[in-house]
């Protein structure tokens, strides 16, 4: 771990230098260990790493992006193989294009799982930003189970993944939570600064997204973006990712982002 920056990588598979790296950035919780349900699929064909922002952290998104950037070229010294996936969630998602601009070169492709970056459009939920970070920790703990049914569709998820989910809400205290959402609202991202990443680039978006706008999002991007594309997921809430019919392995090769060798195996 280093104490110098804000984030790590967490492994969440044994690492495979011969594979290419898959940097997963989290959503809000920022743990980076809500893909353990993907994770055993794409660990068939890619070196995966997750991102876990210390907690108590209040980076601005540039000094996230710079951090991030460092830590992928920290692994890109240690791997033969270059490639490199950049998957965000949620709030992930911003950041994984805050990261995207700053090292474009450094990113093979780009992948936005219902990103975040929509949330400034939504006064009402801008406005809980300051509110959030005078709640005591008995109001947040409770709160973070009365978020659920907004987050994710509960009759698509494991109990065992809800609880996750729970205790990775809990584990922020509120005013970190505050900071991020302050972030969100302040997120910003110029459309010519879109159009210059050019970076074959997947927006996932969950139809049944009851936070964010997020399949409204998706085509603004994939208009945006050079070489976007994307894929609406029907019945699909904004965790999507915790969902036990979504097969993100699956996506990646139907949409063309994997790699052909894994492609290959597939049809084997």
């Amino acid at each position: 771990m280093s104490s110098e920056l804000s984030v790590d990588f967490i492994d969440p598979r044994e690492v495979n230098p011969n594979a290419p790296l898959f940097v997963y950035l989290p959503g809000m919780d920022g743990t980076g260990k809500l893909l353990q349900s993907q994770s055993n699929h794409l660990a068939a064909d890619f070196d995966l790493r997750c991102l876990s922002i210390h907690v108590n952290n209040h980076s601005t998104w540039q000094d996230l992006a710079r951090d991030t950037v460092q830590l992928i070229k920290s692994e890109l010294d240690k791997k033969t193989n270059k490639e490199v996936y950049l998957c965000g969630e949620s709030f992930g998602g911003c950041l994984a294009l805050k990261t995207a601009l700053a090292a474009p070169n450094l990113i093979s492709k780009l992948i936005l799982v219902n990103p975040a970056s929509s949330f400034n459009q939504l006064p009402i939920l801008s406005w809980g930003v300051d509110i959030t970070g005078f709640l005591p920790a008995w109001v947040h703990r409770y709160s973070a189970a009365g978020l659920l049914p907004f987050l994710v569709r509960l009759n698509r998820i494991s109990d065992c993944d809800r609880d996750r989910l729970i205790e990775s809400m809990k584990s922020i205290p509120p005013h970190v939570i505050s900071w991020r959402l302050s972030l969100l609202r302040d997120f910003k991202v110029l459309d010519e600064e879109l159009r210059s990443l050019n970076i074959p680039s997947l927006i996932v978006a969950g139809a049944a997204d009851d936070l964010l706008p997020s399949v409204a999002e998706a085509r603004k991007l994939t208009n945006l973006l050079p070489q976007g594309q994307m894929i609406v997921l029907p019945q699909s809430g904004h965790a999507c990712l915790l969902e036990t019919e979504i097969n993100l392995y699956k996506i990646l090769i139907q949409q063309n982002f994997i790699p052909a060798k894994a492609k290959l195996l597939l049809k084997l």
